[in-house]
């Protein structure tokens, strides 16, 4: 039989280890997120220099200080986006914590009504209801997902800054290549890299989506496209 992208086994086994290690949102959108910025604004240093006419060593100089030190800007900012992401859940829980220390008939009244909008009704309900109860974790957790729409799955701030990181790191040398390598046209060179650095990425990301892997290669070559044209032409600009 075909399988198709996300296909995974039904036995018992498999059912119980997938759902023992949930895997959470991920890092595709830290990797995502910090190869498109790092191309886009490293090569936004690049067009805009060299259409300014300066030296390529200007190049190379500036395009090193925005990818290590905008890098490490994105990582931190990422760190801590996902870092209040956390300290918010973990706000939340405790608030739950206290409800149903305090006020364990309204928690139930919310909990059979999260329920009941998951379809059950008559017996069934009030059996759930009275099951999720007796275990205050699991009580919890449905209170976070059904109240606040919080996954089950906490996320990891330093994990997601170093994915943004080295994602920026990776996609934001590219541009700079041709020029430490002293090839000859190097900002044509640069430009067909990170055209094609754009691409790629949005390639890749389509595997997370339902997007054809063209389509989404495109998509995002068109955005980091777009953001250099702009850059060149201003670059012109100051091109005394």
């Amino acid at each position: 039989m075909i399988t198709q992208p996300g296909d995974h086994g039904h036995s018992q086994s498999e059912i119980e280890a997938r759902i023992d290690a949930p895997a959470g949102r991920g890092y595709v959108r830290d990797i995502v997120y910090g190869g498109i910025d790092g191309s886009v604004t490293t090569f936004a240093i690049v067009a805009g220099v060299a259409g300014a006419g300066l030296s390529p060593w200007v190049i190379i100089a500036l395009g090193i200080a925005n990818v290590l030190a905008d890098g490490f800007s994105m990582a931190a900012g990422n760190y801590s986006g996902t870092k209040a992401e956390l300290d918010d859940a973990n706000r939340l829980r405790k608030i739950e914590e206290r409800h149903i220390r305090t006020h364990p008939d309204g928690e139930k009244r919310e909990l059979r009504e999260i329920l009941r909008r998951k379809g059950l009704s008559g017996d069934a309900l009030e059996g759930a209801v009275e099951q999720i109860a007796q275990n205050r974790d699991q009580w919890i957790q449905m209170m976070l997902e059904g109240e606040y729409g919080l996954a089950s799955v906490d996320p990891h701030p330093l994990n997601a800054a170093w994915a943004t990181f080295l994602a920026f790191i990776a996609a934001g040398m590219v541009p700079l290549l041709p020029f430490l390598f002293g090839l000859d046209n190097a900002f044509l060179v640069s430009t067909l890299l990170t055209l094609v650095t754009f691409f790629g990425i949005g390639a890749y990301k389509s595997r997370w989506s339902l997007s054809p892997w063209w389509k989404s290669g495109l998509e995002t070559l068109l955005i980091g496209g777009t953001a250099a044209a702009i850059a060149y032409f201003v670059g012109t600009l100051f091109n005394l």
